[in-house]
């Protein structure tokens, strides 16, 4: 029978990882971040305290109140390491940005929690931080896998891949296998198809959270010129962008391109509110994704709150948010990964 737990998650954000664990079962105490816009959606849909503060100033003092004597401990999170994360935006070079992975490696150091989960991108294997941090786990004797996981293959409808890896003092640890092959991933239209049709830049009138941005002449016309899967290289001379003409732009195909019904959807990016940031106009309707629909290729419920009532809506934050998450499906393979395993050795 499994015992007490206790989880701490790093880097939490809006609590997408958090909300995974809880639902699976695996209790979560606190969550970090020095994001002052994750407080209200971590707490409002967690059970969890969150904890305004700079991981590179977390002690093990700090963590070790949120740890119970008699506890299986589990530190989890997602050090964020890309150029334009809210983290990283405060390292002005390629090397310094590790250091949030550095911070995560010496708060296991300290602590030596019984389990340690950590997300990351797939580009992170292929950096010294990365075997750095392996190594710090060896010599703690802790077992340790890593996976390169398309989200899709565990019922995300999202074409995300991300590095996940899994640390245990106990044993041998391994993520459970994919619940979904190709035939049956999770689509576009399976999530959204639902919602209330838009037009750019309208709200709907049930759902704050479900507005889209407004798209100039231009855009308007880019987009009725778009095709679900196509690309720019579809539209007329006169549509195309300055950017694409030249020889460095010809390799961003996805940009300006309507999403695929009965397909996953690309990665959901903090900026996937915009038609010209990616793959994120709507499949049928000429505009963007709205904010409640990423949220739900995120796997984030639709009743899952990211600002207060008396909160406006501001796209770059909420936009920030959703795209940061880790996707609550993903969470949760994590957590029952982690239970299953703590479930065999104890």
């Amino acid at each position: 029978m499994i015992g007490s737990i206790s989880t701490v998650d790093l880097f939490c954000g809006a609590g997408g990882l958090t909300y995974g664990f809880e639902q699976a079962g695996l209790p979560v105490k606190a969550g970090y971040d020095i994001d002052p816009a994750c407080k209200f959606p971590y707490e409002h849909n967690n059970k969890a305290k969150f904890v305004l503060q700079d991981v590179g100033c977390v002690s093990k003092s700090d963590l070790e109140q949120h740890f119970s004597e008699s506890a299986i401990k589990v530190l989890a999170g997602c050090a964020p390491c890309q150029p334009f994360s809210s983290y990283a935006r405060r390292y002005n070079d390629k090397e310094s940005k590790w250091k949030l992975l550095q911070d995560f490696a010496r708060l296991v150091q300290d602590c030596e929690p019984e389990i340690v989960s950590m997300k990351n991108v797939l580009q992170l294997k292929h950096h010294s931080v990365f075997t750095e941090f392996i190594q710090t786990l060896k010599n703690l004797n802790y077992s340790i896998e890593s996976y390169e996981v398309n989200c899709s293959d565990y019922g995300v409808p999202q074409a995300r891949k991300r590095l996940v890896l899994l640390a245990s003092k106990f044993g041998e640890i391994e993520l459970i296998p994919p619940t979904h092959d190709a035939e049956r991933y999770e689509t576009v239209r399976k999530t959204i198809e639902h919602l209330s049709p838009l037009i750019a830049g309208q709200t709907s009138k049930i759902d704050r959270l479900h507005q889209c941005s407004k798209l100039s002449d231009l855009n308007l016309r880019r987009i009725r010129a778009s095709r679900p899967g196509g690309t720019w290289r579809d539209w007329s001379k006169d549509l195309v962008a300055k950017c694409h003409t030249k020889k460095s732009g010809k390799t961003y195909p996805g940009v300006y391109g309507r999403m695929e019904w009965d397909q996953p959807s690309p990665t959901i990016t903090t900026q996937c509110f915009g038609f010209g940031n990616g793959r994120f106009g709507h499949p049928e309707q000429d505009r963007a994704i709205s904010l409640r629909e990423a949220a739900l290729l995120q796997t984030v419920p639709s009743d899952y709150e990211f600002m207060a009532l008396d909160q406006p809506v501001i796209f770059d934050r909420i936009g920030r948010l959703v795209g940061n998450a880790v996707p609550v499906k993903l969470g949760q393979v994590i957590a029952q990964s982690i239970l299953e395993h703590i479930e065999k050795f104890t």
